[in-house]
C-alpha cells in the first residue's frame, strides 16, 4: 500500500511504464511496415481499432489481443519483445 502511495507521489508507475513501452513498441513497428494510419491497419487485419489504440497509447490490453497485434505486425512474440523493453 505504502509503495503503491508512493508511485502516485513520485510519478513512476513501473507497470504503467512498461505498458507505456508496449504501445510504442506496436506503434513503431506499425510505422515501420509503413502503416500510417492506426485505424487502417486495424481494419485491414480485423482488429478493433479502440483495442490498437488504446495498446499504442499505453492502455491494459488482454495478452490475446496482444498476441493477435503481434501477429499482424508480422513478428514473432520474441521478436516483439527483443526491444524496446530495457
Amino acid at each position: 500500500m505504502i509503495s503503491n502511495q508512493l508511485n502516485i507521489i513520485t510519478g513512476s508507475d513501473p507497470e504503467q511504464d512498461t505498458l507505456k513501452k508496449l504501445g510504442n513498441r506496436v506503434k513503431t513497428l506499425r510505422i515501420k511496415a509503413g502503416h500510417q494510419h492506426y485505424e487502417k491497419f486495424a481494419f485491414q487485419n480485423n482488429i478493433g481499432r479502440i483495442l490498437l489504440r488504446r495498446c499504442e497509447l499505453g492502455g491494459n490490453v488482454k495478452f490475446s489481443s496482444l498476441l493477435r497485434i503481434i501477429n499482424a505486425l508480422g513478428v514473432t512474440p520474441a521478436e516483439f519483445f527483443s526491444k524496446g523493453f530495457d
